[in-house]
């Protein structure tokens, strides 16, 4: 390819980004206010110009040094200013501040096509939703979006970001970044006021992500799996869901085979608690009989889910929720004997009941370790586990808890009580303190 048709090439390719932006900058909300300015001055001059129209005039006749274009423009000064300033005020207006240099970031952290072009800008605005996230919107360039999420972290340092969400638009021609500036990031800590327990059924809030609170509804997402490193904070995130689960009402067993230390009397005298596996195998056996009877009392109302079985009864059934913190200490077969393993069997035979068909009949699996492989989480609970949230890891075991590895590259090493869920969002978890149980 030869110089001119590069620079050719250039030229259409600057001309088709201003018209796929064009009009949508026009009220563009980050760069309002610089250009605001802009266009409070032209009708100022405009005004300016008018008056001096007849000096305008008198120098155009005046001197024969001047060329006939700039003597045409002089005589007719007010309409000149008017068209001339009236189309750069309209580029100023349209094109997005920031575009030029959004595009060479981008270069140069080798998010490019296969001809060598990065994505541009086409404009930036407000979120109505969330006021503290501007959505950035690009014509992608035929990058896919996959490979957007690939380099998320070097986009967000490119652009001094913090990205909380990528998705297409206009099709897959267009890619969208709600993002808030990198200063405008999570706190370290959110201390857990009683005010964020959400009116909703059973809505259980996690934390607050750049787009607001982060909420999972047992009634529609049953099982929650909790991963994350010694020290991640999951833990304290567990028992913010138990928490929140006591106060709408829902019968709570805590398994516990560290020994009871996290679970101190006030979760004793409102939980039922497991300390051994024999009263494990006990209590998950009483589960899968109250399912079935559930599911019997169901068939015959003519009900498909618990809450549509306590409007028509007139009864109400309460949510049933089996916790584990630290379930490798359960499960984990190794230096086990025959007999025990036996005992591990059965146990896990009692979980996969309860995460097959627990949805419908309000009894939940909410289940906390820091290694959920193969060896210790089955696969026929694990792949019932829909809602699944990682905290601080590795890549092999965000890999394992999220199916990719996403942890490790988008939380600190050193951050406590900040967790990813499965479809991307970053969030900090509510610290709660346990005297409000």
């Amino acid at each position: 390819m030869t110089r001119n048709e590069k620079y050719d090439r250039r030229r259409r390719r600057e001309r088709r980004d201003f018209l796929r932006g064009f009009p949508l900058t026009l009220f563009d909300g980050p760069g309002l206010a610089v250009k605001l300015p802009f266009a409070a001055l032209y009708p100022l001059g405009a005004v300016w110009v008018w008056n001096q129209q007849e000096q305008a005039v008198a120098l155009a006749q005046g001197s024969d040094l001047i060329s006939p274009v700039l003597r045409l423009i002089l005589e007719n000064i007010f309409p000149a200013y008017l068209i001339i300033g009236g189309a750069a005020l309209l580029i100023l207006l349209c094109y997005p501040i920031g575009r030029k240099a959004a595009e060479e970031e981008l270069h140069r952290v080798g998010l490019v096509n296969h001809a060598g072009e990065a994505p541009a800008l086409l404009r930036k605005r407000r979120d109505e939703t969330y006021p503290n996230i501007t959505i950035w919107e690009f014509d992608n360039r035929g990058i896919p979006l996959n490979e957007w999420e690939d380099k998320r972290t070097s986009v967000e340092t490119a652009l001094d970001l913090n990205i909380a969400k990528m998705k297409y638009s206009k099709g897959k021609r267009r890619v969208l970044l709600y993002a808030a500036p990198a200063r405008a990031g999570l706190p370290d800590m959110l201390p857990w006021k009683d005010k964020y327990l959400s009116q909703e059924s059973f809505v259980l809030v996690l934390g607050e992500s750049l787009l607001g609170p982060v909420t999972v509804n047992l009634a529609n997402i049953p099982h929650i799996l909790l991963g994350g490193s010694t020290g991640s904070g999951k833990s304290v995130l567990l028992k913010l869901l138990l928490m929140q689960a006591i106060h709408k009402g829902a019968a709570v067993c805590i398994a516990d085979f560290k020994g009871g230390v996290d679970f101190p009397a006030a979760w004793r005298e409102t939980c039922r608690m497991c300390f051994e596996e024999q009263d494990l195998l006990n209590v998950l056996t009483g589960l899968v009989e109250e399912l079935k009877r559930r599911k019997r009392d169901f068939s015959e109302a003519g009900c498909p889910d618990i809450d549509r079985y306590n409007r028509a009864t007139g009864k109400s059934l309460e949510r049933l929720i089996f916790a584990c913190d630290e379930v490798a200490e359960v499960l984990d077969r190794t230096g086990a004997d025959s007999e025990q393993k036996k005992l591990l069997g059965q146990i896990e035979n009692r979980l996969a009941t309860i995460a097959r068909l627990g949805r419908a009949f309000g009894i939940h699996l909410i289940i906390a370790t820091q290694r959920p492989d193969a060896n210790i989480i089955p696969g026929q609970i694990k792949n019932n586990m829909d809602f699944r949230v990682c905290g601080r890891a590795d890549s092999v075991l965000s890999q394992i808890i999220l199916d990719n590895t996403s942890a490790a590259d988008q939380i600190p090493k050193d951050a406590r009580g900040r967790f990813i869920t499965g479809d991307g969002t970053v969030f900090q978890g509510y610290l709660f303190d346990e005297e409000q149980l």
